[in-house]
Parts: C-alpha cells; sequence; structure tokens
C-alpha cells in the first residue's frame, strides 16, 4: 500500500492488487468487524463455567497444550485479523488487571457486538450505540455495588479468601483438589501481606514464586516458607541438609582473574606451570578465607565454579549452590535478610542472609534436584511448589495458581465480593431493563440489549452444563424478580439449590466490575471504526 498526491495536492491510496481488494466503509466495514470479533468469542463460549471443555492447543514446534483458561487460548491461537486481536488483547488485560474471567469477558465482549449488530440493521448509528453500552455499563457498576457483600481480610479468618479462590479454580485441572491449591494460594498472599502495607491494599507477587517439577501427584502441591532453587548442591559429596545456615550471596565467580584484553600466556616449562598452579590455588584460597572469615557456611553464587575451587569448597566443610538465577538470587537475598556482594573483599558477617534449614531433595528415578531454603529469617518470600504427572499438567497447575493469587489480591485491594452462576449478570439485566424505561433517548435501545447481552454469560454455563439454557434462564429470572434475591444464579454443579450465597460461588467486585468496563470499551472501540482495506469477502 502506498500514499500519492494528485494533481491538487490532495492524498489518495494506492492499494497492491487492487482489483483483488475491495474498501468497506459505513457500517459494511463495522459488521465485518463485528463477524471476526464474534468467531473468536464463539470459539471461548464452551469453555466458560465449572463444566466447560477445554481445548487442545498445538503451536508450531507440535507442543500441545490443553487449557480451558481464556487469556491462554488466546494467546497461543493464530488470530491475524486485527479487530479479533482486540479481544485477545482484551483477554489479556483482563488477565493482568484482575486474573479471573479471561473467558466470561470475551463471552461479554462477542454478545455485546451480536446485540449491536441487530441494532445497526434498524438504522441506529455506531456511535449512539456506544453510548448507550457506556451507560448501561455504569448503570451495571453501581447496581452491582449495590448488591455486594463484604469480607474480612485477616490470616484469622480466611474462609472468605479461600472460597474465592476455590469459585477460581472450579473449572481448572485442579479442581479435584481446589480447597488445598486454593488454601495454598491465600497462605502464600497473606504471607506476604505481614510485612506489607495494608493501607497500601496491595500485594507484591515478586516475593511469591511459583515453582514447578514434573512427577508426582497434584496433591503433593506445597506452600514452602521459603525459596526454592532449581539447582543441587555443586559437589555431590557435600550433605545433603544443612541447618542453621548462613548463606553467602555472591555475584563474583570462583576463579582467578581474567584479564579484560586480549593477552597470550605461554607456559614453555614445567616451572611455569606450578607457578600458574600455585597462583590459581592460592586466589582460591583467598577467596576460600575471606567466606571463612565472614562466617558463613554456605555459597550461593550466580556463576560457576573451577573444578578445583569446588573441591576446595568440600574440604573446607562449605556448602555451595552455583548457576543461581538473578531472579532467584533476589529472593534468596529477600528471603533470608542477606545482602547480594559482588566482591570477596566486601563480604562481612553482616551482609550474610540466615536460614533455619537448607536441603536438597531428588525427585525420581531422573534424580533431579532441588535446593529448599526454608526457616528464613524474612518471611515474606514464598514459593508455591506445584507437581503433576507431566509437563503439561505442571503449566496448567501453575495457570490455574495465578488466577488464584490474583482474585486473592483483589480481595487485599477491595474486600467486597459478589456471587457468581450468572446470578449477578441476571441481576444486572433486570435492573438494566427498568433502567431503559426511564430513558427518552434513543440510547434506551442500546441499553436493553447490553441487559440482554449480559443473559449470555448465564445462557453459556447452562449449556455447557447440560441444561435447556433458556427455560433454565427464565425460571431463575423469574425468581430474582419474585423473590427479590439476586444472589440466584445458575446451578451448575447440580447442588440443588440456584443460590449462590448458600453454595459459596463468590467472585470479587472489582473483578466483575472491571470485566463490564473492559468489554465495553472495547465494544465501543470495535463500533467506531468504520473504514478497512480488506481481501475481498
Amino acid at each position: 500500500m502506498s500514499l500519492l498526491f494528485d494533481e491538487y495536492g490532495l492524498p489518495f491510496i494506492v492499494v497492491r492488487d487492487q482489483e483483488q481488494k475491495q474498501r468497506l466503509k459505513g457500517v459494511d466495514a463495522v459488521k465485518s468487524h463485528i463477524l471476526a470479533a464474534r468467531n473468536v468469542a464463539n470459539i471461548l463460549k464452551s469453555s466458560l463455567g465449572p463444566k466447560g471443555l477445554d481445548k487442545i492447543m498445538v503451536n508450531s514446534d507440535g507442543e500441545v497444550t490443553v487449557t480451558n483458561d481464556g487469556a491462554t487460548i488466546l494467546k497461543m491461537m493464530d488470530v491475524r485479523h486485527q479487530v479479533a486481536k482486540l479481544l485477545v488483547e482484551l483477554s489479556q488485560s483482563q488477565d493482568d488487571e484482575v486474573g479471573d474471567g479471561t473467558t466470561s469477558v470475551v463471552v461479554l465482549a462477542g454478545a455485546l457486538l451480536e446485540q449491536a449488530e441487530a441494532l445497526l440493521d434498524k438504522g441506529i448509528h455506531p456511535v449512539r450505540i456506544a453510548d448507550g453500552f457506556s451507560m448501561a455499563a455504569e448503570i451495571c457498576c453501581r447496581h452491582l455495588e449495590t448488591i455486594s457483600d463484604e469480607v474480612e481480610v485477616s490470616s484469622e479468618r480466611k474462609t472468605a479468601l479461600v472460597e474465592v479462590a476455590m469459585t477460581a479454580l472450579g473449572s481448572k485441572i485442579v479442581s479435584r483438589c481446589h480447597r488445598q491449591i486454593a488454601t495454598i494460594a491465600v497462605d502464600a498472599v497473606l504471607a506476604g501481606i505481614k510485612m506489607a502495607d495494608l493501607e497500601r491494599k496491595d500485594v507484591d507477587f515478586e516475593l511469591i514464586k511459583v515453582e514447578g517439577k514434573v512427577g508426582g501427584k497434584m496433591e503433593e502441591t506445597t506452600l514452602v516458607k521459603g525459596v526454592v532453587v532449581d539447582k543441587g548442591f555443586s559437589h555431590p559429596q557435600m550433605s545433603k541438609e544443612l541447618k542453621n545456615a548462613k548463606i553467602a550471596i555472591l555475584t563474583c565467580p570462583f576463579e582467578p582473574p581474567k584479564p579484560k584484553t586480549k593477552n597470550t600466556l605461554s607456559i614453555k616449562s614445567v616451572e611455569d606451570y606450578e607457578k600458574l598452579h600455585n597462583y590459581e590455588r592460592k586466589t582460591f584460597e583467598d577467596m576460600i578465607g575471606h567466606v571463612k572469615k565472614s562466617g558463613a557456611n554456605i555459597v550461593c553464587c550466580q556463576w560457576g565454579f573451577d573444578d578445583e575451587a569446588n573441591h576446595m569448597l568440600l574440604q573446607s566443610s562449605l556448602h555451595a549452590i552455583r548457576w543461581v538465577g538473578g531472579s532467584e538470587m533476589e529472593l534468596v537475598a529477600i528471603a533470608s535478610g542477606g545482602r547480594i556482594v559482588p566482591r570477596f573483599e566486601e563480604l562481612t558477617r553482616e551482609k550474610l542472609g540466615s536460614a533455619g534449614i537448607i536441603r536438597e531433595i531428588q525427585f525420581g528415578t531422573t534424580k533431579d534436584s532441588m535446593i529448599f531454603i526454608e526457616s528464613c529469617a524474612n518471611s515474606r518470600a514464598v514459593t508455591i511448589f506445584v507437581r503433576g504427572g507431566n509437563k503439561m499438567i505442571v503449566e496448567e497447575g501453575k495457570r490455574s495458581i495465578h488466577d488464584a493469587l490474583c482474585v486473592t489480591r483483589n480481595l487485599v485491594k477491595d474486600n467486597r465480593i459478589v456471587y457468581g452462576g450468572g446470578s449477578a449478570e441476571i441481576s444486572c439485566a433486570i435492573k438494566i431493563n427498568a433502567e431503559a424505561d426511564k430513558i427518552a433517548t434513543l440510547e434506551q435501545y442500546a441499553i436493553r440489549v447490553f441487559g440482554d447481552a449480559l443473559e449470555s454469560v448465564p445462557i453459556a454455563l447452562s449449556e455447557n452444563s447440560g441444561f435447556p439454557a433458556i427455560t433454565t434462564l427464565a425460571n431463575v429470572k423469574t425468581l430474582q424478580i419474585s423473590t427479590n434475591n439476586p444472589h440466584l444464579g445458575i446451578d451448575c454443579l447440580k447442588r440443588g439449590t440456584y443460590d449462590m450465597k448458600e453454595q459459596r460461588v463468590i467472585e470479587t467486585l472489582i473483578g466483575k466490575q472491571q470485566q463490564i468496563m473492559l468489554a465495553t470499551q472495547v465494544v465501543k472501540m470495535i463500533l467506531k471504526i468504520d473504514d478497512v482495506i480488506a481481501n475481498e469477502i
């Protein structure tokens, strides 16, 4: 595509393969955008809810991923249409901001676009539709605040926190042990809050590490009050357990200093070799002497060890871990209360970290080793250690725990909750239909169909649970109106009651509000794009 100017200086566009292209403008362009976005939303609709179906994603390298996490599915899809990519970014934004609801936000956006298309056919301008959607979204957010409840966020009363995390995990692969995983996620967040500024109402996720190792059962997932390093001790003869550890955290290698410019070293005799060997040995002895003088009994080094240095560390009764990554070094320093030291000469007793116990654990027949640094001086840093039968399950477990951590953090930010199972969407739809009758302008049509779009979430939940969708929705909606109970939703798990408060299906208020606002913003953006140059349809 090129930009040229005519004899009057006005620009015009020259498109390659002009005869094979078609210029879409106005309502036709908007409808083509809606079609592309709806196709993406329809793919995710069957993955919604605790009875939702998983998707198998195969990347270009042939690696298989099985998941029903909306953000992961869209991230791995090869989406080429530029408007459809907006829904991919929408799901990713929901994942970054909230951590949960990545599927339902795309389903809601697709339903809004479907309703907008019907209004376009009636001749309503896209801008008026977008304005009506904005008004409806504000009505929803205000109504959600009126039907919300508050829960206490504390380590003493964490039942509600666990129930919120369990709701987020209900549709995941970890659902068979979701209470255990939810409790682990809540404990990890609460461990970080102890030292956090509660007035700031936030959780530093940098202090919560999620590590996984293939092998074992999902039920063996544990919370480590410390740091897990995916390494073993540098020498196989070092003891596998060290108590009352004093950790020297070094970013300098155990090797003689190297000149920074090019040079040549010529060894012409046995005496020259002996001099070089004695120099290296003295350098290692000086380095180990600095470590011993500081009082450290274990070295955590970012770089590797020379074989001779490794042997001398063993002879000096010093444990060592080598090739530790930068982020892991920072976590070790935070957890142990130590300082990262760049030179041996700067190593002092005050800069050492401390831990109650450091142990090396081997897994399976492959003898993979990991270092557990526990009972640290500073308990802010924790690690969730995930187990699973294969890599695919471990990765899905990590994604599930991320969602549980995010919804728990949301309760720290705002301790108000709403109830799931589509009950909040049905209640908002009833409220919107009542409010639409009070508006005399053309936006009332857009507001009314916004309520119809909200009902797409409970309809999808019913369909995925094997219920007659329209009949189930009508029954729940009628019960909500007659009993004035906004907590009635879809009984996906067939527990015999529509009351989500009784079933303890809980979602965070800010997560639900964010979901509605993000979906509305993306739909407004799509409706206002009225010109496109695309392949012939």
